[in-house]
């Protein structure tokens, strides 16, 4: 018998590679059946850096489409955000929609992007043109629920949740009638859930998630999915923001999560008149439990959600000077600051995430996008502000705190009313002081007077 010496070499060949392949398929990512589209984000921020910039894609730009986002991206950039956070771009369902074009958390295929938005290409240019500028690109993600038309639950009924007669079921404790509720017992669901976010880390190239309605998604399905998502991009991190308050989010592998309690705090404080130092009170409430220094909590004082049914931050928080008064503190205590669109240039109209609702852009405040540009700068170049330790003076009326970290020290007050008032400064505090913003030498005495909704940043 005659042997092909090629082909034998070939057949050798081929099982040693066999052999080499399965001896560590431990450390190994399963195969993924999606090859990775786009170059590493070799300037991805680092967790104390982010500052997230949220975009509602429906009222962003005239076209409401992610092009409309692209062609933003330089004023995005030049207010100071390193994170684009783009609500969801996935076809929205139409069976039992809510509003004129349907909710855009009810998701009728997670591995598409709605064709209102553009195309996967277009998903595709957005994210490498962000990268030009050293914005990194998360998308939202809605683990808990889809559309009623989505083909999991003709395909799949199993994977949701259903009552004793057999009806798949809409949220328990919600009336959100528009999206049924998925079944986390379901191993096949959890597989295809996790498979599909991968897809657009793969296809897309972006770099995290904001997860929606965290807290009632089990932490073990998260602690799998993140897990897994991280080893996609072997040289660069994914950044996970959980929309929940539950501090074992943190302990699942997410880098940040919500802050729910300042915000409710916040908006007590204006609407009843509540203390100032009721913020104090909210900061150690939501890092109760948390030991990692690195942990940290987004705060905001805007949102698709509070925008539409509490009022823009003009409303909420005594007009364009109480917003911005209001902002500091979000933004510098102990916090990852999130701007929701628009809230910057001091736009006054409520933005319905339901229907095309476009932001008049023309209408901008420049002096208003002026002050969070340099709130934003002086954050982005202090380790005090960034992972100081906190520590709180604040009065009735004024919130007052300072963050130190090293040989840095950053004195924050925040008059959060309408009156002039008289702020007492203890002794450990007194002395000579830089204005954070201009480098003007100020003396700090046994008080400082603010005028209304004034705020200073001081740093040693």
């Amino acid at each position: 018998m005659k042997f092909n010496i090629k082909i034998v070499y070939g057949l050798l060949l081929a099982l040693a590679f066999v052999s080499c392949s399965s001896s560590d398929d431990d450390n190994k990512t399963p195969a993924s059946p999606y090859t990775q589209y786009g170059a590493p984000f070799e300037k991805m921020p680092k967790k104390e850096d982010v500052i997230i910039y949220q975009v509602n894609i429906r009222a962003f730009s005239q076209a409401g489409n992610l092009k409309g986002v692209q062609d933003r991206l330089t004023q995005i950039q030049e207010l100071g955000a390193n994170v684009i956070y783009l609500m969801p771009i996935y076809p929205v369902g139409k069976e039992r929609a809510t509003g004129e074009l349907g909710s855009p958390y009810a998701v009728k295929d997670y591995k598409a992007v709605n064709p209102d938005f553009g195309t996967l290409q277009d998903l595709q240019t957005l994210v490498e043109e962000a990268h030009k500028k050293n914005m990194a690109v998360i998308l939202d993600w809605v683990a808990n629920h889809t559309a009623w038309d989505n083909a999991w639950i003709t395909q799949h009924k199993d994977w949701y949740q259903q009552d004793a007669s057999g009806n798949v079921i809409i949220p328990p404790g919600t009336n959100y009638n528009d999206v049924a509720q998925l079944n986390f017992n379901n191993t096949e669901m959890k597989d295809a859930m996790i498979d599909a976010m991968s897809y657009w880390i793969y296809n897309a190239n972006i770099d995290g998630f904001r997860c929606d309605y965290a807290d009632f998604v089990p932490n073990n399905f998260w602690a799998d999915a993140i897990t897994k998502l991280r080893k996609i991009k072997k040289t660069q991190t994914i950044l996970m923001m959980a929309e929940g308050s539950k501090y074992n989010h943190f302990a699942s592998g997410f880098d940040f999560t919500f802050g729910f309690n300042f915000f409710y705090t916040i908006e007590q404080l204006f609407k009843e008149n509540k203390p100032a130092t009721t913020i104090q009170d909210s900061n150690t409430t939501e890092y109760a439990n948390v030991y990692d220094p690195t942990s940290k909590v987004v705060r905001y004082t805007s949102n698709h959600d509070v925008n539409l049914s509490d009022g823009t931050p003009l409303e909420l928080f005594g007009g364009k000077k109480g917003s911005v008064a209001m902002f500091v503190v979000a933004a510098y205590l102990k916090s990852i600051p999130m701007i929701y669109n628009g809230q910057e240039i001091g736009y006054d109209k409520r933005l319905n995430y339901f229907a095309k609702t476009p932001i008049d852009w023309s209408t901008a405040d420049t002096s208003m996008l002026a002050e969070y540009k340099k709130i934003i700068a002086f954050r982005n170049t202090s380790n005090a502000i960034k992972t100081g330790e906190f520590t709180g003076y604040s009065s009735n009326s004024v919130s007052a705190f300072t963050m130190i970290k090293d040989s840095e020290k950053v004195f924050v007050l925040s008059n959060l009313t309408d009156s002039t008032v008289k702020h007492l400064i203890p002794s450990t505090l007194k002395g000579n002081w830089k204005d954070a913003f201009t480098g003007a030498a100020v003396t700090v005495g046994s008080e400082i007077t603010l005028q209304p909704f004034q705020y200073l940043v001081l740093k040693n």
